[in-house]
Formats: C-alpha cells, structure tokens, sequence
C-alpha cells in the first residue's frame, strides 16, 4: 500500500513538473517573440526616421543585402546583420548600415547609420542600449538632440582627426558626467563611414541583388 502510495505520489509529481516546465518554456517563446516584435518595430520606425517616406520610392524593407564577413568585427555586425538601400527611380540613394558599439559604459549600444551617395550622414539613430538613465541615455533622441549632431556629416566635414569627443580634441560634444557613452557612438559612427567609403562601388551598385528570399520593387 505505501509503495503504491509513494509511485502515484511521485508520478503527479513528475506530471506536475512536467506541465510547469512546458507552460514556462511556452510562457518564454512567446515572451521572446514579443521582444522580437518590439524590437524590429523600433528599427521599422527608425529606419523612416533617418528615409522618410517621400525620400524613397523602393520597399526599403525589404531591399537589402548582407553585412560582408569583413565588416562583422568594425561593425559589430553578424550573420544576420542587413543593409537596407533606398531608391529612387531604381538608383541607389542612400544606405542604411547596422552597427554595435561595444565599448559603451554599461554594454552595448545598438544603433543604425544612414549614409548617402556621397557619404554625407542622413542620420543615426540608436536601437539599443543600457546606458545610465540622465547621463548616457541622451544619445536617444527622445531624450536629446544630440544624435541629430551627425547628420550632413562625412569623413571630410569633420576632418577625420576630429571624428572625436571635445574632451578627446575632437568635434563632437559629449555629456557632462558622461564622456564614455558620446564616445562610443562617436567612434562606431566613423567605423561605418569608413566601412561604406572603403566598399563604395560595391554597396552602390545598383544591380547588386538582395539577400537571398527577398525582393524589391
């Protein structure tokens, strides 16, 4: 009798266990997918930030091409990393590169870099971070205008040795009681104007064909 008691006992026990860890893997998929979600409507909404609608007349969404292997460690990239291009008239007119940097003060600062046909900024907008809350968070634009600091800006307009923060004897301004953040960004944002003019031609070319599953108008 007891043994009998103790096997049923131990099976609704394991039943239970079994029931808890399907419900909380189930309750985590879809928490990972509503993070998902999230996230790519961000980048969505930043993407027309930086090309706005009237600026492009091509499925910007959906026309890109991967980030090369070279580019992942500059850029902070991956495999699954994309570059969106924006058209007009079947000519490519500006470009929009992820990129990561990974030296910000408390971690990675996600972020995308819109470039145009002659590597002037049409804007930078950043995705991701976990900077300090009044000091690092001014890189978002809800919170600052500082990222707005970037647009019209090229390797040349600063002059490359001035791709830096004030304190460093660079162009840029940084936050007072955070240099560590501006610099971040301020670096990372020159790594892809550098990546962009070095793969012009090849970024540019107009009959280069999206990555593979995809299309464009």
């Amino acid at each position: 009798m007891l043994g009998q008691s103790i096997s049923k006992n131990s099976f609704i026990l394991a039943a239970f266990a079994i029931c808890t860890a399907g419900a909380l893997a189930l309750t985590n998929l879809g928490t990972q997918d509503r993070i998902a979600a999230s996230e790519r409507a961000a980048q969505q909404r930043a993407l027309f930030e930086i090309i706005p609608l009237q600026e492009h007349d091509n499925d910007l969404l959906n026309d890109t091409i991967p980030v090369p292997d070279s580019a992942w460690e500059p850029l902070g990239a991956s495999e699954s990393s994309k570059i969106y291009r924006a058209r007009q008239q079947g000519q490519i007119t500006a470009l929009i590169v992820p990129a990561t940097a990974h030296d910000g003060y408390s971690g990675d600062i996600s972020m995308i870099v819109g470039v145009k046909t002659d590597g002037t900024i049409a804007g930078v907008r950043v995705l991701l971070h976990k900077e300090t809350p009044g000091l690092g968070d001014k890189i978002e634009l809800k919170k600052h205008q500082w990222i707005l600091s970037f647009n019209g800006k090229s390797l040349t307009v600063p002059v490359i040795e001035e791709w830096k923060v004030k304190k460093d004897g660079g162009t840029f301004d940084q936050f007072a009681g955070a240099t560590i953040t501006p610099r971040a960004v301020v670096g990372q944002v020159k790594r892809v104007l550098e990546f962009v003019n070095t793969n012009h031609q090849t970024l540019f070319d107009a009959n280069q064909q999206p990555s593979a599953g995809e299309q464009h108008e």
